[in-house]
């Protein structure tokens, strides 16, 4: 997802954790759903959102309807190109989406009905919300890709990336599980370089120079990307491996 608009600061409305968002996306919406856009949201989103009112389960293969391996989490998944290529490339696994942005949800709960994914499950607020219900070590892996760049200064405290959420993608990462982040917002690129540098728990998985400007195997691509790429922005993709 991105968005240059200001932050929504609504309050959840998960009972359990009462408290503002941490202001890391902007905007929630854009154009107002066509009915039957609306009519497939109220009747698959209920369906496939985490209840986080509840505990966790401390397996979280227990989320899923149909056997999976481990558990991947995609945070702000836009409109789901990446998220719906990964889940039917591994039906395996299972895999958790996170994206506030009602269009987005929209657009990706309009292919499930199409082509649904029981190895899917959603969540449409605040990703630490999350982050914060999962348990420890209980996910084979992080996805964060073209995440809201706030590339005024005074806006580098809403990124996403940054100690507090690297803590939380420490905590909830088995061993050796990994976190991907891919911009093309130079530097975005180099503040989350230097943040995994910083911290213990993540090692950047690179041998070669060109690693960082190689898409990871199989990339869909995304709209977005494709757009940077018009416009001669050269997206950067990131790995780093939970020590």
């Amino acid at each position: 997802m991105r968005s240059q608009s200001r932050p929504d600061f609504h309050m959840t409305n998960e009972p359990r954790r009462r408290r503002a968002t941490e202001a890391f996306f902007g905007r929630r919406q854009g154009k107002p759903l066509r009915p039957l856009q609306r009519a497939t949201r109220d009747d698959l989103l209920p369906r496939l959102r985490l209840d986080l009112a509840s505990p966790a389960p401390a397996n979280l293969r227990e989320l899923f309807s149909v056997p999976v391996d481990g558990v991947r989490l995609e945070i702000g998944f836009g409109g789901g190109e990446h998220l719906l290529h990964e889940a039917g490339r591994f039906p395996d696994m299972g895999f958790i989406g996170v994206e506030p942005f009602v269009n987005g949800m929209a657009k990706l709960l309009a292919a499930l009905n199409e082509n649904p994914r029981s190895n899917l499950r959603l969540y449409d607020e605040d990703a630490t919300l999350v982050l914060d219900w999962l348990p420890s070590a209980s996910l084979d892996g992080i996805d964060l890709f073209y995440p809201d760049p706030w590339p005024k200064k005074k806006h580098w405290k809403r990124r996403f990336v940054n100690g507090k959420n690297l803590d939380r993608f420490a905590r909830v990462l088995k061993p050796g599980g990994r976190f991907r982040f891919a911009s093309d917002i130079d530097t975005y690129v180099n503040w989350t370089l230097q943040h995994c540098r910083d911290h213990a728990a993540f090692e950047w998985q690179a041998s070669s120079p060109a690693d960082w400007h190689t898409p990871y195997e199989a990339w869909p691509g995304t709209r977005y990307e494709a757009k940077a790429i018009r416009e001669e922005r050269r997206p950067a993709y990131l790995t780093f491996l939970r020590c």
